[in-house]
């Protein structure tokens, strides 16, 4: 396994980042429509939000297989899909960046490969070739880095229900640079704990999906 640098431990109040996490989902994900499949799950509370107390990826990767297993086991009505926010490590986008290669390979060694996938948002995201303060970053940022725990039939359905999807992304680029800087800011979705971290610049896919 990849060694990981360990983040210097805190005090986040589980609350607290579960609130961030849904007022970012409420103001940005759906109130900006970034993702037009998130609101159905979010109003029949489908989501599950989970505090991760790890200070290192390999704590990260201990909470994320009990998480995988626990969405794989229960029935898509109850929860459709898991938020797992690491206020405690992965400050670090590039560092964060490694480690999903490894959530991808824990999904796979699970045998739910077909099943489940694991997207992600970052607090530093950059998509390649951009600034770190261009605003077209936020499509893909959140309050604390967090894995999101998604079932492929969900997708499925949601791509049937919505068949232009790939335009999503482009949409979103034209929606946060209407918006602008100040825009976002006004938003008020960041963390409340205190989260650090280095602004790296990285390669990324397009913009992952939304809660």
């Amino acid at each position: 396994m990849t060694e990981l640098p360990a983040a210097a431990p805190h005090a986040f109040p589980h609350d607290t980042v579960k609130e961030d996490m849904v007022r970012w989902l409420e103001r940005a994900v759906i109130g900006l429509n970034l993702c037009p499949f998130a609101k159905a799950v979010h109003v029949k509370a489908q989501i599950h939000y989970v505090v991760s107390e790890a200070t290192d990826g390999r704590g990260l990767l201990e909470d994320l297989q009990r998480e995988l297993e626990a969405l794989a086991e229960i029935s898509a009505e109850r929860r459709d899909t898991t938020l797992l926010m690491a206020p405690g490590c992965m400050e670090d986008f590039l560092d964060f960046n490694d480690f999903l290669a490894l959530a991808d390979d824990l999904v796979e060694a699970m045998d739910l490969g077909g099943i489940l996938q694991v997207a992600s948002f970052h607090p530093q995201f950059q998509f390649d070739g951009t600034d770190v303060d261009d605003v077209t970053n936020s499509t893909n940022r959140a309050p604390y880095p967090t894995l999101h725990l998604l079932r492929e039939d969900s997708i499925d359905r949601a791509v049937e229900a919505f068949p232009e999807a790939e335009a999503i992304f482009e949409r979103n680029i034209e929606v946060l640079e209407e918006l602008g800087a100040e825009g976002w800011k006004a938003l008020d979705v960041g963390p409340r704990c205190p989260v650090t971290g280095r602004s790296t610049p990285a390669g990324a896919a397009g913009a992952g999906e939304g809660a």
